[in-house]
């Protein structure tokens, strides 16, 4: 006798891609119509067939469009980011908020305004070197790599809380007129993004993607048993050490264009190893989830109180916080049942 059919979101990968692409197709237009100006959606297509009155062209073109590309990519990349940091510690809490990879970022820029005489925000370059560095003391302060994957993730607990410290001093000894320019970027904003910023920023991040991509069978190794990876040959600390960096350079330059967002990081990878179960390195489901998650952050801090807008990085916080606690709650009952 035949069993019954039983639906489930979570197994299906067909199901699960139907359900991103209908989110997906949601926000993007939710997204382009609505704001403090909203659009119908006959003016939105008048807008991509260029006939549309020139405010709307302006608004779409100049600051909606290149936010929503900013959301894109800071999802795509703090989730790849938190997917690597993940695996190497084998620990779902570890991501570059853990780490102290954000809070370093926004640091580096702060001390670009403590430091020049015009109090002026530095390029977004600047955030990227704190990430780095980040991971340069935190690999000194460990030892190296080593073997533990999780001796790392100790460490960058006690370096975050110190990049938070340093980056609350320098913050109280500003001005409030200087101060306020990195008070607002430390919040999360994708207020005010430019194509300026999006290029270099997007060059650097899908060239990770891509080395990523190439690299996927190599390190989906990481969630292996060590002294299985050790005996196939393979350097288990370069590996480590690889992705660590990738995942410093992705979560760096995520920072650097609009702020720390946090728990999508953490939360991104968890979802996708829930909706594909089978993957053993969900790579595109992991940035598409975290793609969606900032773009609807974004999309709800515009919208909840309009026209004042929310940073996408509280909003991410007030929803992320409950569903990572739902999420580590159902994994604690799951294993509990084993």
């Amino acid at each position: 006798m035949k069993e019954p059919y039983s639906f489930s979101v979570f197994s299906p990968p067909l199901i699960s891609w139907l359900l991103l692409c209908v989110i997906a197709l949601f926000l993007v237009l939710t997204s382009l119509m609505y704001g403090e100006i909203q659009l119908s959606p006959a003016e939105l297509w008048s807008v991509a067939l260029d006939q549309a009155q020139p405010m709307h062209q302006l608004l779409i073109e100049n600051i909606r469009l290149p936010r929503l590309l900013a959301g894109l990519l800071i999802g795509a990349a703090l989730a790849l980011s938190g997917l690597l940091l993940q695996l190497v510690t084998k620990n779902t809490l570890a991501s570059p908020d853990i780490f102290g990879i954000s809070d370093s970022a926004v640091l580096a820029l702060a001390f670009t305004i403590l430091l020049t005489s015009s109090h002026v925000m530095g390029e977004w370059w600047h955030a990227l070197l704190g990430a780095v560095a980040c991971i340069g003391i935190i690999l000194i302060a460990s030892g190296g790599i080593g073997t533990q994957g999780y001796r790392i993730l100790v460490i960058g607990v006690g370096i975050a809380t110190l990049m938070k410290a340093s980056f609350d001093l320098i913050l109280s000894t500003l001005p409030i007129m200087h101060s306020s320019s990195i008070l607002v970027f430390s919040s999360g904003s994708l207020i005010g993004r430019s194509y300026s910023v999006l290029l270099p920023t997007s060059i650097l991040i899908l060239s990770l993607i891509f080395i990523i991509t190439l690299w996927r069978r190599l390190f989906s190794v990481v969630v292996l048993p060590d002294t299985v990876i050790q005996s196939i040959g393979i350097s288990l600390p370069a590996l480590r050490f690889i992705m660590i960096v990738i995942a410093a350079f992705l979560a760096g330059t995520a920072v650097s264009i609009a702020g720390p967002i946090g728990f999508v990081a953490i939360a991104a990878p968890i979802l996708s190893f829930k909706l594909f179960p089978a993957d053993l390195f969900p790579l595109a489901p992991a940035m598409c989830i975290g793609a969606l998650m900032v773009v609807a952050a974004d999309l709800l801090g515009r919208t909840l109180l309009a026209p004042v807008e929310i940073p996408a990085g509280i909003i991410s916080g007030m929803i992320g916080g409950p569903l990572l606690l739902w999420l580590l709650y159902n994994n604690s009952r799951n294993m509990s049942r084993k």
